[in-house]
């Protein structure tokens, strides 16, 4: 027989899963103890990584026919064919070679989009719990090999394929095979003639545990399992375009639209006028590629991706580039309370028994041990303890009190556990009490509610005065913001074992209540506040009791001014849900007592609401409320597998300050989009009006400004500005203002009067008035001969030069106007954007470099400005500037 350990470097190999487990066993070479660290490195080394094979991406070649047919490119296409036609051949090839350059930086921009995206797994680790060594460890998922051995439990995604060896679970297996019920999966024997997918004992790479609990020995991984051959069929990628790309686009066609419809009517107007035909043509061209914006969409994509890659280093990683976009308009947040707004680090403060209160003595400890033996906790090799951070404060606390039970003979002596129901809010456990006796003991805690509806008093005590001082106990302990736990216990005969957990879990006696206190965060109120500041609400929707989530949501802030407590979520009809959510917008609310069902109810209401939602969840049964969310937020610490993969954005800290984080990275994001957009319009006005001139003249005034000194604008010096435009930092008053509404499209009539009718204006007129001063000093008249061999024609190429640098230099005023759109530019400061001094100076450098650099000056038809024409053109940038600032200024001022 072939053992795996043998293997060396050989090929890798896939035993058969359904031979009998020994077999199985001996072939993986691996036992009840797991592989050591060692062989499983070796193992690793043979087999690669547990990684499903990447699907292709699209070809460079299609990706690049797609760049080379966008709108904006078939429209200098089109003044390609126009100079062709014209007889300007030099131009026609020098507009082809920028839409072969543009469509090249549009996709180097759409890569690194991908890969921004796709280097984020780094930072949210699928984790997989093995036994190795003999002991429980956390590895890496990627790192599990053939013959490991896995542990399973609800809210686990199965990292590899496996064959169960002990214990039964349920596990959704719909993404394998479209079924929506989860399948039983239990050890035994496999069952002949069954498909590989329908074995009982099997589970695969990618489904999810919804249920129980099982351990599993890996037979196959990476491509070599179910999910890896499914994934190598399908080779095609396709990125989903965001909402706002998708908005540029449809602008990017009403702008070639326009563009064609201006030039086809101005040249009708030039040829009516006496242009000759190739001035029209001319004209046409210069017309069309004045009105492209390039670079414009590859700018947007790799804005977001920015932003993605700048909160995944803060703590969220957002899975979607779009989502960037939608966090900018939330504005509501449903968030857990325990680990989200606290530490998640509780301490047993707190116990009171019936008839004694909070004094110490026996029956204390009674229930401490109580709480304790109630417990999944276990104990790592270093001896630290690991489970749920709820019960290993009552374990901590039991130890403080010296009656923490061996928690490994605890769990050998147990006959059954009923697991956590967030339906019921309980959790049981049965073992023999101190490990020996001829009866069982049942020890249920959960919610005091729960737990007291089930309870009998001892003989001898009021039932009524029993149940009433426990409750008032517990609110007592509620409302000083402690998680209260009720505590019970029955005896049960061994042979008598009730078959339903129902008939198990009544007739309770009551040990107690214990009290653990989880300390908020203590960045949240900040975070809160900022959120109020916002125009965010936040409600609190959690599987706690109302006191206690209350006075966590009063420490921090949430409820100002107006907190309402919904004791009782679960029963909250959807009309009366309706109600709340619309009745005030001031008010904030604690959804108590919620269950998975509550989360998803609540993310409907609001969305029908017209609100834009952002859920917190951590547990599988969240995953229809994240998905129903707009921004579904997973916690990457304390979350499930399941519930990342439904949400839009994990948290890597579990942290609510970071929400508010992602949130005004949002608004950033799409702040800074709308600048750019704006600095980029801003430049088809000077570059429109010069063509426009020329034919509304007749010729009488000579083309200010030739269609290569457009394309060298619109390409080399436009692009590194609106790029560092896009990192621009958050303008002050961001998070101070109300969320956008959802349906306000990205470029509004503002922003295009703003920069076709405002900035654009006034740099058109700086141009222009730069061209004209040339020719005026020159002695020019209108109609006067310009052309090679004239008197004027190197005055005129001065005069084009001059245009040609001026609007440049009204760029650099743009860029620096368009950094805020209310603040004033000493708020944010000059120096605050060391990308944008970077991209002027290479504008400055790139200008220079075509007008004093004698090889380019003929191909670009330009000429060395003189110093009086220098000194003017400087003062371009501070004019552009300085007439937004107090056009800004004014705005600012409140109306009287």
């Amino acid at each position: 027989m072939t053992h795996l350990s043998a293997l060396g470097a050989s090929a890798p190999f896939s035993p058969d899963p359904r031979e009998p487990l020994s077999l199985l066993r001996r072939e993986l070479g691996t036992g009840t103890e797991g592989l050591s660290d060692r062989e499983a490195a070796r193992r690793l080394t043979v087999h690669g990584p547990n990684e499903v094979q990447v699907k292709e991406r699209t070809s460079v070649g299609r990706e690049l026919v797609q760049q080379l047919a966008h709108p904006l490119a078939l429209l200098l296409w089109a003044a390609a064919v126009l100079a062709f036609v014209a007889g300007i051949a030099v131009l026609g090839w020098a507009i082809i070679v920028v839409i072969v350059v543009n469509a090249a930086f549009a996709l180097l921009q759409e890569r690194q989009a991908e890969r921004a995206v796709e280097t984020l797994a780094r930072y949210v680790p699928e984790h997989a719990e093995v036994m190795r060594n003999g002991h429980q460890q956390t590895v890496e998922a990627r790192t599990l090999v053939p013959g490991d051995l896995l542990l399973l439990e609800e809210g686990n995604k199965v990292p590899a394929d496996a064959r169960l060896t002990q214990g039964a679970i349920e596990a959704d297996l719909s993404m394998l095979t479209g079924e929506s019920a989860p399948a039983e999966r239990v050890t035994g024997p496999a069952v002949q003639g069954l498909p590989l997918l329908q074995e009982p004992d099997l589970v695969f790479s990618g489904t999810t545990c919804t249920g129980g609990q099982a351990q599993a020995v890996v037979y196959a991984t990476g491509n070599r399992t179910e999910l890896g051959r499914i994934a190598a069929l399908s080779q095609h990628t396709h990125r989903e375009q965001s909402p706002l790309e998708q908005q540029v686009k449809r602008v990017a066609w009403l702008i070639a639209a326009a563009a064609v419809a201006m030039g086809a009517v101005f040249l009708v107007t030039g040829v009516a006028v006496g242009l000759p035909l190739t001035d029209a043509l001319m004209f046409a061209i210069g017309l069309l590629v004045a009105n492209v914006p390039e670079g414009l969409l590859p700018i947007i994509t790799l804005a977001l991706a920015v932003g993605v890659r700048s909160l995944a280093r803060r703590g969220a990683v957002v899975k979607r580039l779009s989502a960037v976009e939608t966090l900018g308009s939330t504005n509501v947040i449903c968030t857990d309370k325990t680990g989200t707004l606290t530490q998640n680090k509780m301490r047993l403060q707190s116990l009171w028994t019936p008839g004694h209160g909070s004094e110490g003595g026996p029956w204390v400890k009674e229930l401490a041990r109580a709480a304790a033996d109630c417990t999944t906790v276990t104990r790592d090799p270093e001896g630290r303890l690991r489970g749920d951070p709820t019960e290993i404060a009552l374990v901590a606390g039991a130890a403080e009190l010296d009656v923490c039970p061996d928690l490994e003979a605890r769990d050998a002596q147990r006959r059954t556990v009923y697991r956590f129901d967030p339906r019921l809010r309980m959790m049981s456990v049965v073992h023999p009490p101190d490990g020996e006796g001829d009866h069982l003991l049942l020890i249920t805690k959960g919610a005091p509610e729960a737990i007291l509806a089930r309870t009998v008093t001892d003989p001898g005590m009021p039932a009524d005065l029993t149940v009433r001082e426990a409750r008032a106990t517990a609110d007592h302990m509620a409302r000083h913001g402690m998680r209260v736990l009720a505590v019970a216990t029955r005896e049960l005969a061994p042979d008598a074992l009730p078959g339903r957990r129902a008939d198990a879990e009544a007739s309770l006696r009551l040990l107690g209540l214990v009290g653990l206190y989880d300390p908020p965060r203590p960045e949240v109120a900040a975070a809160v506040r900022r959120c109020h500041e916002a125009g965010i609400r936040v409600h609190i929707v959690t599987g706690d009791n109302g006191a206690t989530a209350a006075a966590v949501a009063r420490e921090v802030g949430i409820g100002e001014p107006a907190l309402r407590v919904v004791p009782e979520a679960e029963t909250v009809s959807d009309p009366e849900l309706d109600e709340l959510l619309a009745s005030n917008s001031d008010t904030e609310i604690v959804f108590a007592r919620s269950s998975p069902e509550t989360k998803l109810k609540v993310a409907d209401a609001l969305r029908h609401h017209g609100q834009i939602v952002a859920m917190t969840g951590d547990g599988v049964n969240d995953a229809p409320a994240l998905h129903r969310a707009h921004i579904g937020v997973a916690m990457g610490r304390s979350g499930t597998d399941v519930a990342r993969e439904a949400a839009t954005m994990v948290l890597t800290d579990d942290n609510f300050a970071t929400i508010v984080t992602a949130i005004e990275a949002g608004r950033r994001v799409y702040d800074n989009v709308r600048k750019f957009i704006v600095y980029i319009f801003a430049h088809l006005t000077p570059e429109v009006v010069p063509f426009a001139v020329f034919a509304l003249s007749g010729g009488a005034i000579p083309l200010p400004l030739t269609v290569l000194q457009i394309l060298a604008i619109d390409l080399g010096t436009e692009t590194l500005p609106a790029l560092a435009l896009g990192r621009e930092r958050a303008e002050p008053g961001a998070m101070t203002r109300p969320p956008r509404k959802s349906s306000q499209g990205v470029i509004s009539r503002d922003m295009l009067i703003r920069s076709w009718g405002y900035l654009g204006v006034v740099s058109a007129v700086l141009a222009m008035s730069a061209f004209f001063y040339v020719l005026w000093r020159a002695g020019w008249q209108p109609g006067d001969p310009t052309g090679p061999g004239s008197a004027l024609h190197d005055a005129y190429v001065t005069a084009t030069t001059a245009t040609f640098a001026g609007i440049v230099t009204c760029q650099i005023g743009t860029a620096f106007a368009a950094r805020t759109d209310h603040a004033s530019l000493r708020e944010i400061g000059l120096l605050t954007n060391p990308l944008l001094l970077v991209g002027i100076a290479f504008e400055v450098v790139f200008t220079a470099t075509l007008i004093y650099f004698p090889p380019v000056q003929g191909l670009f038809g330009t000429e060395a400005l003189p110093l009086d024409v220098v000194l003017i053109i400087l003062t371009f940038p501070v004019l552009v500037w300085g007439t937004d600032e107090l056009r800004r200024h004014v705005r600012r001022r409140p109306a009287k």
